[in-house]
């Protein structure tokens, strides 16, 4: 099983290269930049060990299996969020993403917060499953979350 680290500011490199190819469609729009700048702290990567490409270099180079990006909100001492998270196509089913959020509840868990936020599409049906499983409260859609025609899920979970 590889390890659990906190992400880095040059990680987003790795992530940027891959992320519409495992998403299948462009999504990098939805992860500046920024978030691995200022929120690296409280993100996480999981490192492969240099399988096909796609999971972050070319065969025996290694690189990312899977990323959570999250943040410890500084204007809700209580809230911490889940912003994106990502597994490599080639790693799927092997539990990486249960594994970044149980890490991510611990740290926000330790750093005093009690609950944990994230957003979705309606149409993601597998992550609403996926948060349902992990506890999460699912509320919504909610009608412009996201402005006018940008309906939102939104979760909660209590630590």
């Amino acid at each position: 099983m590889h390890q659990i680290r906190t992400a880095d500011p040059a990680d987003y490199d790795a992530i940027a290269a891959v992320i519409d190819q495992w998403w299948g469609r462009p999504v990098l729009a939805s992860l500046p930049r920024l978030f691995l700048d200022l929120f690296h702290g409280s993100s996480l990567a999981i490192d492969g060990t240099g399988g096909p490409e796609g999971t972050g270099g070319p065969e025996g180079t290694g690189g990312l299996d899977a990323f959570l990006i999250g943040i410890f909100s500084p204007s809700d001492a209580d809230r911490a969020y889940i912003h994106f998270v990502g597994v490599a196509p080639e790693a799927r089913r092997r539990g990486y993403g249960r594994l970044l959020y149980e890490e991510f509840f611990r740290r926000a868990r330790a750093d005093g917060r009690r609950t944990v936020s994230a957003i979705t599409a309606p149409s993601n049906l597998r992550s609403a499953d996926f948060h349902r499983e992990l506890g999460f409260r699912v509320s919504g859609p909610v009608d412009g979350y996201n402005g006018p025609g940008h309906p939102m899920l939104v979760f909660d979970r209590t630590l």
